[in-house]
């Protein structure tokens, strides 16, 4: 199957070029223009409906007619002058607020970039309704609603037409304005880091231009790769919104960006463990078409990345078993996208060899002769001279640093980025004169049995206990619906509302308190920021128990089938095991105790083990497969093991530096959960790439020799060369009738 798609591929390399041009540019088109319509940024819509917080949205949607894709806004208002508030100033508001009310917001024409005709109109006529003064009365806030999705850029549009208009508004009469809340948050901080975003997407590139060139002396090895995995990241994405649309299920918000670094780095990888097989063949076959040779090539490294692929595929998918519906939905998502990745790395990438032939690495002259060993040589050497003292110092270097997971904890915490943006300072303003959580209640739900109905006296002791709370500043006043079936009680908690402090406080105190206090006859569900991100962490933790050793199991299925072997799958797995607690470990010991924060972000051991393992395993594989390829010439196993670290160390290391560049490039971004998982993720690559597959995996394989690959050992049999290869082609293997990389 795998050499029949390379070989079609290679046979007709300008049809497969020209269909995979049409279909990535018209699947890239689909999925920008569709994406907002496939995306949701409410946390609590992914929980599961036992959840406490999760029960609280339904009921809010049910009897209080809340939307899904509401966005609650804060506006602050005060004298321009800094003088407290008056009766008639007071009265002035009111009136701005209840003109703002009534005025129709029209959302401002797409920007160029974007497809007109696809894109949803968000204009609307907003929620606006006086809601608190300050003790002092140095501001009023206005609680303001807007409809849409958070996250498109066309909502952001409407948002900024909307705060234009309302500081003009009260500018005329002498007033100024902050803006705060999830929306103003959202809109300020991407406009913070919309320069940075772009800076480090253009240094990303750069770099892996340049180590495209500085490797391959070549211009097409440096940029091929780039536009071909461009073409195939668009066409992944649009494949990913269409079978959302068609599905019906919504993506998070972040899933584009985590496919978009995924498929860079993944597909630069294959297409350099391609580009690297293909320039030694073209070495040791200058007589043959360069069209052949790309065949073979990419016939036999075809089923080493047919295997590294499904062990990433079958990683993510395991996510589908999870009960949070973001990892539910971002497993099966990315799964998608590396089998589109797989399926181009199959015929696009080889069409594309095919095509180039040797001006793949002009203007280099490397084709015209054999390099010599180098550092790739010298490092294979050392391996098979010494080993164990290798294994030791390998291991010795991974505990040490998996060390650093004793004392870990999980952080929570939310907040973060975006705090030198006007709607922090606004917020920051607010929480001087009011409770922290005065913007962003925690609301109880309280609704009664079927056939009855509540009054606020009936439900009068409920908030009177919450008010006696600690941690709760301040309780709003019982709200009933239309109906009188439910009722709604704010309360406003003295902490942050994405904090740890306020999770603490709804998980524990609070909900104990509502538990105690509920009238007879009715049901009562805490909702809100705090209580849901409360019911997230329960939801992660569980799912951090049942997904690591499902996908483990996969992995290890998948080694075992591709090496054929028993021993080698399990050292492959002690390995990776070792550098997923280094990993974790080093994130602890720098962002824990080196930079004094609360812990590590409470996802980053599930995207580190989906990640690190999974991609990591990559290079392992890589690294195998041609030492098992190399063990079944004769000779010394120790020996193979030098020939294989020499031929597949410079593809490892150059895949590995991009790919740590590609997921260290979110080390940058203001939002620490995603400088977290970007530095480790990108340490967890370099450890997978230097120290496991370089060095821990072949010194390993050197000891054990022919053994590891128990029960069938490689080597017995010499008829499995070709008869009519070349004494150099066998002394560097690269004519066998089975080799895959």
């Amino acid at each position: 199957m795998i050499r029949a798609l390379t070989g079609f591929s290679t046979r007709n390399p300008w049809k497969v070029i020209v269909l995979w041009a049409v279909v990535g540019i018209f699947l890239t088109m689909l999925g920008q223009a569709l994406l907002y319509r496939v995306t949701q940024s409410q946390s609590g819509d992914f929980l599961p409906a036992k959840y406490d917080s999760a029960a609280a949205l339904k009921v809010a949607e049910e009897k209080f007619g809340a939307k899904p894709d509401a966005n609650a806004v804060t506006v602050l208002v005060a004298r321009a002058d800094g003088d407290p508030l008056t009766g008639a100033d007071q009265r002035r508001v009111g009136d701005i607020a209840a003109e703002l009310g009534r005025r129709h917001v029209k959302m401002p024409e797409p920007s160029g970039d974007q497809p007109t005709f696809l894109a949803q109109d968000y204009s609307q006529t907003p929620k606006v309704s006086p809601a608190m003064v300050a003790p002092d009365r140095t501001f009023e806030l206005l609680s303001v609603q807007l409809t849409g999705n958070a996250t498109d850029p066309g909502m952001h549009d409407l948002y900024r037409a909307f705060r234009d208009d309302v500081k003009h508004e009260f500018a005329g009469a002498h007033m100024r304005t902050g803006f705060t809340g999830g929306l103003a948050d959202l809109v300020d901080t991407t406009e913070a880091e919309e320069t940075t975003t772009s800076v480090v997407s253009a240094l990303m590139v750069g770099l892996i231009v340049l180590i495209n060139i500085f490797v391959f002396r070549s211009v097409l090895a440096a940029f091929v790769p780039l536009l071909a995995v461009a073409v195939i990241s668009g066409a992944a994405l649009g494949t990913v919104v269409g079978v959302a649309l068609l599905t019906g299920i919504d993506l998070d918000t972040s899933t584009p960006s985590l496919i978009g670094v995924v498929l860079i780095g993944i597909g630069v990888d294959y297409f350099l463990f391609l580009l690297f097989r293909f320039r030694e063949q073209l070495r040791a076959h200058p007589d043959l078409p360069a069209r052949a040779v790309a065949a073979e090539v990419t016939g036999r490294v075809g089923t080493a990345i047919t295997s590294a692929a499904l062990t990433i595929v079958a990683a993510f998918a395991t996510l589908g078993i999870a009960t949070f519906g973001q990892f539910r939905v971002l497993g099966p998502a990315v799964a998608v996208s590396v089998l589109v990745m797989l399926l181009a790395s199959l015929t696009f990438m080889p069409a594309l060899l095919a095509v180039c032939g040797r001006k793949m690495f002009w203007p280099s002259r490397a084709l015209r002769r054999e390099p010599r060993p180098g550092t790739a040589g010298r490092v294979g050497d050392l391996v098979a001279r010494r080993p164990f003292a290798l294994v030791v110092g390998s291991v010795a270097l991974l505990g040490a640093l998996a060390a650093g997971v004793a004392g870990i904890h999980m952080d929570f915490d939310q907040t973060g980025g975006g705090k030198d943006t006007p709607a922090a300072a606004t917020a920051a303003e607010i929480n001087r004169a009011l409770p922290a959580g005065v913007s962003d209640p925690t609301t109880v739900y309280v609704t009664a049995d079927k056939g009855h109905t509540l009054t606020v006296r009936s439900v009068d002791a409920l908030p009177k206990a919450l008010a006696k709370v600690q941690g709760v500043g301040q309780v709003g006043g019982t709200v009933l619906n239309q109906d009188r079936t439910a009722a709604r009680i704010d309360v406003y908690l003295t902490a942050d509302t994405q904090s740890q402090r306020a999770r603490d406080l709804v998980s524990g105190p609070v909900r104990d308190t509502v538990a105690v206090n509920t009238p007879a006859g009715t049901e009562a569900h805490v909702g809100g920021t705090a209580a849901i991100f409360a019911d997230i962490s329960t939801a992660v933790d569980h799912d951090l128990k049942t997904v690591f050793p499902v996908a483990a199991g996969l992995i290890a299925l998948i080694l075992i089938v591709l090496l054929r072997s028993l021993l080698a799958p399990a050292v492959l797995m002690i390995a990776v095991g070792l550098g997923f607690a280094a990993t974790l470990g080093a994130s602890a010991l720098v962002f824990q105790h080196l930079l004094d924060k609360p812990g590590v972000n409470f996802v980053l051991p599930l995207v580190l083990f989906l990640f690190v393992v999974a991609l990591g395993t990559d290079y392992n594989i890589l690294i195998s497969d041609r030492i098992r390829e190399e063990m079944e010439r004769p000779g010394p196993a120790r020996a193979a093991v030098a020939r294989a670290v020499r031929h597949t160390a410079p593809a490892i290391a150059t895949a590995g530096v991009v790919l740590a560049g590609s997921f260290g490039s979110l080390a940058v971004n203001a939002a620490p959960a995603t400088q977290q998982i970007g530095f480790a993720t990108g340490l967890g690559i370099l450890l997978s790439a230097f120290v496991l597959s370089i060095v821990l995996v072949p010194a390993l394989a050197a000891l054990l020799g022919r053994s590891i690959w128990w029960p069938v050992r490689p080597g017995r049999t010499k008829g499995r060369h070709h008869a009519d290869a070349s004494p150099e082609a066998l002394d560097h293997g690269y004519i066998t009738s089975d080799s895959t990389v």
